[in-house]
């Protein structure tokens, strides 16, 4: 039955920036580079298992609140024919646009969206499909900013804002399980598959058995950082 779950589903590969490197973080805390290694070599990596997406986090976009369209050209190149799903520094429904303007073929927005009821609404009346709304969870709340700072909503608050605004898409990821090869939080995407919305699940997702797991109680894809590492044969920095 597992087998046939995950064969319904999208496993799709993070590649996470910071400068001119891919890395990746634990629980996303900059100051915990577990990976570290120049764009290009890792994209190619990425590439040449031939994804249905790749999944791409500016992180010092995230962090400094200011999209880095440059970043995402220089990705699209490197992606070739694969569609890039973008995040980081995505503040207004202009930024997004030049996201996509830049070769994204979708973006995921947080921050932004959770300034106002009003703001949610915008986003979705903008971009439609190719809007991606996060949902990134630290103790039952919702974290913003990078991860920096807590946005005061509640996740079951988030999902009902989102489904009166139409949202078609969420991102959802269990911070504390981010980078820590811990396993999903199935209780979590469990919870927010029940919205009837599309979820995209991230944090923790180690194998094919947590892939499965998670397209069992609904998820449409999974975002796979550590876990796509050790795929492709890579070590962790000790």
């Amino acid at each position: 039955m597992l087998a046939y779950y995950y064969a319904t589903m999208q496993l799709i590969p993070a590649l996470d920036l910071l400068g001119d490197y891919a890395v990746r973080l634990e629980q996303g805390d900059y100051d915990r580079v577990l990976f570290r290694q120049p764009i290009e070599e890792f994209m190619g990596r990425i590439v040449a298992t031939k994804p249905g997406f790749i999944h791409i986090v500016d992180l010092e976009g995230a962090r400094d609140g200011e999209l880095r369209a440059s970043v995402v050209e220089r990705c699209t190149a490197l992606a070739g024919a694969i569609p890039l799903q973008v995040s980081g520094g995505i503040r207004s429904v202009a930024s997004a646009e030049r996201a996509l303007g830049a070769g994204a073929t979708r973006v995921i927005v947080g921050t932004a969206v959770w300034t106002s009821r009003e703001a949610l609404g915008e986003f979705v009346d903008a971009l439609g499909l190719r809007l991606v709304v996060a949902i990134d969870v630290r103790d039952g709340e919702l974290s913003v900013r990078g991860w920096k700072s807590s946005a005061g909503i509640r996740v079951e608050d988030a999902l009902e804002r989102c489904l009166l605004a139409g949202v078609a898409r969420l991102h959802v990821t269990a911070i504390d399980r981010d980078g820590t090869m811990r396993g999903p939080d199935l209780a979590l995407y469990e919870k927010v598959c029940a919205s009837g919305i599309a979820v995209v699940a991230a944090g923790g997702v180690r194998n094919d058995d947590d892939v499965a797991s998670l397209a069992a109680v609904g998820c449409e894809a999974a975002v796979m950082g550590v876990g796509y590492l050790k795929r492709l044969g890579l070590e962790l920095d000790s």
